[in-house]
């Protein structure tokens, strides 16, 4: 059954080898003319992109302000610093170029921009998001989907709060995706962005309480898109048409194409996960890696015949735990961690990691399924070896 649902995505996507060079007649056509330039680190440097990118502005009479030095799981810090410098040079929008990470920082950017107050209150639930500035983003790593969505999710590196915003005003005017970006990204974060994806869409396939053979099916489509794509990756890191195929399966496993009709979901890996990073800042999809496989093992006996679903049509197994488990030895073989050990987190830590989660249930809405006790039992999980 197809439960009632209204989609509606505004966002224009721009697809294909060479479009990063449209970006300033998008901008200039919607009248603006000067926008804050978010970026990572050296590499869009290095590689040349953030230089081609700000003389197409130029060309185009878009003038530009830099904020650069966004890191994986962006902090509130520097999301405050770009507020700040955005106010300060009145600019008209917010131009990503990079990650996930750099897509999200620039979305609270541009609420924060916006915003009568302080910005973390919209994280906590406590202050309405009533306007952004628009964004715009050039991506170079596929995984997040934040390119097609209203989400965005900031580490507050002094409370160790890792929570996430959504709203309509957050989702992005031109989303650029140029798939040859993508071919210079490493192993481990190729194995981290499948990962990754794959934890958008199986979140309401297994938490749904009303959804279709429709939504299930593309579910298991994008999930052996992601496996089947990843593994040519892997072997051959410059093959094109595989990153084109994964980059446009990461933008459509969080766009909201697999959760319409779908209702009564929630995201309780991502729930879990946020703590991880916040506490020990390891990569989002290491973190996943390390929950998923270890909240299925405990959610299984909740919807068995879900999981026989996804173990035959995923992974042609029949046995529902078989099916997880195939799940985790793929993890393990695109060099993701499976366990808290992997990642350097020794079983001592895992109070605190409750403690953590916790507190951050409250603010999801989830504090009366995962309770301390149940948030151990998934964690243990974790830590088996």
């Amino acid at each position: 059954m197809i439960h009632d649902f209204v989609f509606h995505n505004p966002t224009k996507i721009i697809f294909g080898v060479g479009k990063e060079e449209k970006i300033g007649k998008e901008l200039a056509s919607r009248g603006h003319r000067k926008t804050l330039l978010v970026y990572g680190q050296e590499s869009v440097r290095r590689s040349g992109l953030l230089s081609r990118v700000q003389q197409n502005l130029a060309a185009h009479g878009v003038d530009f302000i830099e904020h650069g030095g966004v890191v994986s799981n962006p902090l509130l810090s520097h999301t405050q610093a770009g507020v700040d410098l955005a106010r300060r040079e009145h600019v008209d929008s917010v131009l990503a170029v990079g990650g996930g990470s750099v897509v999200d920082e620039a979305k609270a950017i541009a609420v924060g921009a916006k915003l009568d107050g302080e910005l973390w209150d919209c994280f906590l639930g406590n202050a309405p998001i009533r306007s952004a500035l628009p964004i715009f983003d050039i991506l170079t790593i596929a995984a997040t989907g934040s390119e097609m969505n209203g989400n965005s999710v900031i580490l507050n590196e002094r409370k160790q709060q890792k929570y996430a915003i959504s709203s309509p005003y957050c989702y992005p005017t031109v989303s650029i995706l140029n798939p040859a970006l993508t071919c210079s990204v490493p192993a481990d974060y190729t194995a981290y962005s499948a990962v990754d994806a794959i934890a958008h869409v199986i979140e309401a396939y297994f938490t749904q309480e009303v959804g279709g053979n429709l939504q299930n099916r593309l579910v298991e489509s994008i999930i052996k898109t992601v496996i089947e794509t990843t593994d040519t990756i892997m072997a051959d890191p410059n093959h094109l048409g595989a990153r084109s195929e994964f980059m446009w399966t990461a933008t459509l496993a969080l766009n909201g194409v697999t959760t319409a009709g779908v209702s009564g979901f929630s995201f309780p890996n991502h729930l879990l996960e946020h703590s991880l990073s916040a506490l020990y800042r390891i990569a989002h999809g290491a973190g996943l890696a390390i929950i998923i496989p270890a909240w299925m093992k405990w959610h299984l006996p909740q919807w068995e015949s879900q999981y026989q679903r996804f173990a035959r049509e995923v992974f042609g197994v029949n046995d529902s735990l078989s099916g997880v488990q195939s799940l985790e030895a793929w993890f393990k073989k695109i060099g993701a961690p499976t366990r808290l050990a992997d990642a350097g987190i020794p079983a001592s830590e895992i109070p605190t990691i409750v403690a953590n989660i916790s507190d951050a249930a409250q603010v999801w809405g989830l504090a009366n399924v995962y309770t301390p006790e149940v948030i151990t039992q998934i964690l243990q999980f974790a830590n088996e070896q």
